[in-house]
């Protein structure tokens, strides 16, 4: 509960002191995780039942939801052999490196039904391939959801 509630209060001041006055300026905001990481790692991936998260990530957010969530897709293996690599280059692991397989089973079987369910904002990019190419499917899908921002080059 404790993991929920701090990530929550991270999520909220976020929300408060840095999106909202940047939208209020008609700015684009991107942001590495938001509250389908709650759903995905606190819901499913720590078992609180979806109406407490749910419940929490309202309070923390305000209702405030993005226009378009991209979700990298990778298998549970890919995802597992990436964070050793990340390890072995002495990179500083963080506690979820630390997680079973199940874990990030249940994490990405979340986010996949919440791309399922909110398919009109949610898409799943395949990041199993070469950065390269995922870069370049990432630009197809964004370039269109920037127009009427000015120059996004």
């Amino acid at each position: 509960m404790a993991e929920l509630l701090l990530f929550a209060a991270d999520r909220a001041q976020h929300v408060e002191f840095l999106i909202k006055p940047a939208l209020a300026e008609n700015r684009i905001v991107v942001s590495d995780r938001y509250a389908d990481a709650t759903y995905a790692y606190q819901g499913a991936g720590r078992g609180f039942p979806e109406a407490t998260v749910e419940q929490v990530i309202h309070l923390a957010t305000g209702g405030l939801r993005p226009d378009l969530t991209l979700f990298f897709d990778i298998s549970v293996e890919t995802a597992v052999r990436r964070m050793s690599s990340r390890n072995d280059a002495e990179a500083k692991p963080n506690r979820m490196d630390f997680e079973t397989a199940d874990f990030y089973t249940r994490v990405r079987d979340a986010y996949l039904t919440i791309a399922e369910r909110e398919s009109e904002r949610f898409v799943v990019v395949d990041a199993e391939g070469p950065v390269e190419e995922i870069h370049a499917k990432v630009a197809k899908l964004v370039t269109p959801a920037l127009s009427g921002f000015g120059d996004i080059s």
